[in-house]
């Protein structure tokens, strides 16, 4: 339905599209938001077509957090009790699914920010792989800014994406930054013209979709996992990973093709 908080489609290129849809709200998050949202990426995960995910905003943003208004569209009905651990809990089974869902997902997942992406909606963005950016894109860790620390990941991705003195500026401050101060500090891979943007990023997805996707998924395991461990658990994990996908139809197919000279063909055996 194109007035759901949230639409999902998957291409005929393998590639999935996941547009957050409540344009009226600069793409607030609420309750159902969140819950259709980890739907699509469960979806994702289970289904051999999908090979690639994208996540955007719809409008002119990309997420601007929570929505904080009582009675938001989709939000819950108003919380009684208030304390600590209620309000952690809204987090846990709320917020923080996303994460956990995407700690499942091993296909790549590409953010395309088209405009604001702030608080709980920076974080969100931190979450993807990549990151690609409009020109109009925006930032903030604004959580400061009304009283708050990073409640959705933020204290855990960002430090990685930029280093921890970066990240403490950014927290501590709650200032906004553009898309090409991302991209000097390495927050996101690449900026276009607003108009360019998802082509872009559509082009970059069809390109990955075209890989091998069990080495692509294996090998963004392998990253990830060798970020968590010691030296010598990371050359263990890839001698693992270079064993399964070195049996691989993919991988006959990859230096059958080599040999001959023409582009491979990979199925995902």
């Amino acid at each position: 339905m194109a007035d759901a908080p949230l639409l999902y489609e998957i291409g005929d290129d393998g590639v999935a599209l996941i547009a957050l849809n409540r344009p009226e709200r600069l793409n607030a998050l609420t309750p159902e938001l969140i819950d259709l949202w980890e739907r699509a990426l469960v979806a994702a995960r289970a289904d051999p077509a999908v090979r690639v995910v994208i996540v955007t905003g719809a409008g002119r943003g990309f997420c601007a957090g929570a929505d904080l208004r009582p009675a938001a569209p989709g939000a819950a009905p108003a919380e009684t009790d208030n304390s600590p651990a209620a309000r952690r809990n809204v987090l846990r089974y709320g917020f923080h699914r996303i994460a956990r869902a995407l700690r499942l997902l091993d296909k790549p997942y590409l953010a395309a920010v088209n405009g604001a992406a702030t608080g709980a909606g920076m974080d969100m963005a931190s979450m993807a792989d990549l990151r690609f950016a409009s020109e109009t894109a925006r930032f903030g860790m604004v959580y400061m800014k009304i009283g708050l620390v990073p409640g959705n990941g933020g204290a855990f991705y960002l430090p990685r994406l930029v280093g921890i003195p970066r990240a403490l500026e950014l927290i501590w401050s709650g200032d906004l930054f553009t898309a090409r101060q991302a991209l000097e500090w390495g927050y996101v891979s690449r900026v276009y013209p607003a108009e360019e943007l998802m082509p872009a990023v559509r082009a970059y997805a069809q390109r990955l979709a075209e890989a091998p996707p069990v080495a692509v998924q294996l090998a963004k395991r392998l990253v990830y996992r060798s970020a968590e461990v010691t030296e010598d658990q990371a050359l263990d994990l890839a001698q693992s990973a270079l064993a399964i996908v070195s049996a691989t139809e993919d991988a006959i197919e990859g230096r059958r093709a080599f040999a001959e000279r023409r582009p491979p063909r990979f199925l995902g055996r």
